[in-house]
């Protein structure tokens, strides 16, 4: 078979759809009351919605996270959130 194999194709773990691919996702971060959207690139199984993340993208998350608890980040708001009591 040589030193190479085929490369198998990625499963689900939830539904086992192998519709995976990559797209930009907004992931939601709570810092205090407010919430921070971060977008990063990962896989996303198109049937179900599941997420997978590589390191990268984790690192780039905890990073942000940090700096977020810091007070270093650079934010723009996009809106409000009201809340009808």
């Amino acid at each position: 078979m040589g030193r190479f194999q085929e490369k198998k194709k990625m499963k689900c773990v939830i539904c086992h759809g192998e519709d995976i691919q990559v797209n930009e996702v907004h992931e939601e971060l709570k810092v205090g009351s407010n919430v921070v959207y971060v977008s990063v690139n990962a896989l996303v199984c198109q049937t179900c919605g599941e997420r997978y993340y590589d390191r990268r993208a984790m690192r780039y998350l905890e990073e942000a996270e940090q700096k977020l608890r810091e007070g270093k980040a650079k934010l723009q708001e996009i809106g409000k959130v009201l809340v009808y009591s």
